[in-house]
């Protein structure tokens, strides 16, 4: 169960395009190889209201808010989100370089007792 939503800065959609940014953090997590295919969902949101430090109207944000579920030791986990941060830090680059842009990224494990899924998608790749 890798869920990624990215929440970022209205501010960024000339400089970031989103669908791309979605489509690297989805690769990188499969390529870890500590999460099934079938279960991974990465998705943009908007935020149209936000105040960033200063309040410039240049400062931007991009947070990533990654829940796992339970089952991965703490190096496992460390070393996705190294992975994910690293490749999104690369492909930020160049907003990375102002002093205007803040990059963030959190892993939550999700308690199983309180989770609640079915998902048809699995049994069509696991029969691959």
């Amino acid at each position: 169960m890798p869920h990624m939503a990215i929440e970022y800065s209205a501010n960024l959609d000339a400089k970031v395009d989103m669908g791309a940014l979605c489509e690297l953090v989805s690769r990188t997590i499969l390529e870890t190889g500590l999460f099934e295919p079938g279960a991974v969902r990465v998705r943009a949101f908007r935020a149209e209201a936000y105040a960033i430090a200063d309040r410039l109207p240049e400062n931007g944000f991009i947070d990533m808010n990654f829940r796992i579920g339970k089952g991965r030791s703490t190096d496992e986990k460390k070393r996705a989100g190294e992975a994910i941060f690293a490749a999104v830090s690369e492909h930020l680059a160049s907003l990375l370089t102002t002093p205007h842009f803040a990059l963030s990224l959190e892993i939550r494990e999700i308690d199983a007792e309180l989770s609640w899924k079915k998902n048809a998608i699995h049994p069509r790749l696991r029969g691959k």
